[in-house]
């Protein structure tokens, strides 16, 4: 079984967005995968809009897992997988065809 890990690894703001300042326009992470012996990451990019619905938390308050809440949960999944297909390789890898000299 794949344990999986999501870490914030940067944050880009725009200096000041409707009034807010320090806002995060855009999120870079990273989905770890362990599964046994076997390890394998993916990075990912998303772009993040200030919701006006929502209170406005400032930069240096925010946490880790408030700003993975923000990732798309299909962008996750999608990783996971790539992640997960990524330790499968490792575990069974696949068998190449090789050039054989002619027997002739």
């Amino acid at each position: 079984m794949t344990t999986f890990t999501t870490t914030i690894t940067n944050m880009h703001t725009m200096p000041q967005v409707d009034g807010q300042t320090n806002v995060v326009v855009n999120v870079r992470f990273q989905i770890s995968g362990v599964d046994g012996q076997y390890t394998a990451n993916a990075k990912g990019n998303q772009e993040c809009a200030l919701n006006p619905g929502q209170q406005f938390t400032p930069y240096d308050q925010l946490t880790q897992e408030q700003v993975i809440g923000w990732l798309d949960p299909q962008m996750i999944s999608n990783l996971q997988a790539c992640v997960r297909g990524l330790i499968n390789i490792q575990i069974t890898p696949p068998v190449s065809p090789t050039n054989q000299t002619l027997p002739w």
